[in-house]
């Protein structure tokens, strides 16, 4: 009997694979000690799942300073696109609480996740979402976890209220003073900044070349920001700088949006009077409230122009809107122009563009029986027009202005004066 001999092919071995995990980790304030408690989060999780040999690490997403109520969180966004990028197969989050305190949003976001076939297992309550029972659980411990967010909220606004009655601030940040202890304390450094505005608005010299001037001088804003003329605007309004307080200016929408609004008589509002040290004098206070209670009489309203641009006109050099303005011609009529927001603001030294007479751009935007979506201004002249079904047009103007020697002269104070 012939033996026969059967060739059996080694198999390869197998390669496990392994889950890709990350973790997802929140507090809701940025005090030290909580920013504490993230850290210590963030290396809890990053060890425990590169000890698994079953688990990829794919990291740690991390939001601090906000609220489980929001969906707006960074951190929980961007890991939300790396679970639709395939990144992800299961989440690790310490509890409910963490992951989101509104159930809709929880919701959402777990079945998304589902779908895509990310598991999340929220630890302190041992619940895997893809489990059969998952979401039930998951919507009812949800509804805990708002309730429990709301009775937080409501017990914060009583006490904060309960303070405003005995004439206590809330603690807040206001440039010109340190707040220790509920005490608003001057700080001197920013206060003589404060005097300066206040001492060049009473000179007749307006908000935007107020902060014109500070920018020029390297000096710092709050937060570290551009000083603008709507924050001059704000601290010339601003009453505790004569040692007074406004108490409840705004409020929360509610406890999941924390939308602020502006309080117009919603609720009630105190006044404290000599509360705190002045900054400012309060006669220099009261003649810069009239001057701005004047210029607001001065400016009546006016009818809205008939806009035919529906995207806007925009400068083709820095990217900033083009404005319509009234200018002093020296006729009866009135004429207006376009200017490109940062020159009328900011100077030529930002932006060298030119403005566009007004019935130079109409007469070419008239030449077009297309409806126009966008106007784009470019130097040397140039004009495109951006229109509705797609297609563009570039066509040049020419200045017919002949300057004169005294006009350049007066041009030239006019803008020193105005960019100091």
């Amino acid at each position: 009997m012939d033996k026969t001999v059967q060739k059996i092919e080694a198999k390869k071995p197998l390669i496990p694979v392994r889950k890709k995990v990350c973790a997802y980790a929140r507090v809701s304030s940025g005090k030290d000690e909580m920013l504490h408690s993230l850290s210590a989060q963030i290396s809890y999780y990053s060890e425990y799942i590169q000890s698994r040999g079953d688990w990829l690490y794919v990291g740690v997403y991390a939001d601090s300073a906000v609220t489980g109520t929001k969906d707006s969180r960074d951190e929980f966004q961007r890991m939300l696109t790396d679970c639709r990028n395939g990144k992800i197969d299961m989440i690790i989050t310490k509890s409910i609480s963490r992951f989101a305190r509104n159930t809709v949003t929880l919701l959402q976001a777990v079945r998304e996740l589902k779908e895509l076939g990310v598991d999340v297992w929220f630890e302190k309550e041992n619940i895997h979402s893809t489990s059969g029972d998952g979401e039930l659980m998951l919507t009812i411990l949800a509804s805990f976890a708002q309730e429990e967010s709301l009775s937080v909220s409501e017990n914060c606004k009583w006490r904060i209220r309960h303070n405003y009655e005995e004439g206590i601030p809330n603690n807040f940040r206001i440039y010109g003073y340190d707040m220790k202890n509920h005490k608003l304390i001057v700080n001197e450094e920013e206060a003589e900044v404060v005097r300066k505005i206040f001492k060049m608005y009473t000179e007749g010299i307006g908000t935007y070349r107020i902060a014109n001037y500070l920018n020029a001088h390297r000096i710092k804003a709050p937060k570290g920001d551009i000083w603008r003329a709507s924050r001059i605007n704000i601290i010339l309004k601003n009453e505790k700088y004569i040692g007074d307080l406004l108490l409840q200016k705004v409020y929360s929408e509610n406890h999941i949006t924390k939308k602020k609004i502006v309080n117009s008589g919603e609720l009630k509002q105190y006044y404290v009077s000599e509360n705190h040290e002045p900054i400012v004098d309060k006669t220099t206070f009261d003649k810069v409230q009239k001057i701005l209670e004047l210029k607001n009489k001065k400016a009546p309203y006016v009818e809205p122009y008939e806009y035919r641009f529906k995207g806007g006109v925009f400068c083709g050099i820095c990217g900033d809107r083009y404005t319509r303005k009234k200018v002093n011609s020296g006729t009866v009529s009135e004429k207006y122009v376009w200017k490109c927001h940062t020159y009328s603001h900011k100077g030529k030294k930002f932006c060298a563009s030119r403005q566009i007479p007004d019935d130079v751009l109409m007469d070419m935007a008239d030449e077009f029986d297309k409806e126009i979506s966008k106007v784009i201004i470019y130097e040397n002249n140039r004009v495109k027009f951006l229109f509705t079904d797609g297609s563009e047009v570039i066509k040049t103007w020419e200045i017919n202005r002949k300057w004169t020697d005294e006009m350049k002269e007066k041009n030239y104070y006019n803008q020193r004066r105005r960019f100091l």
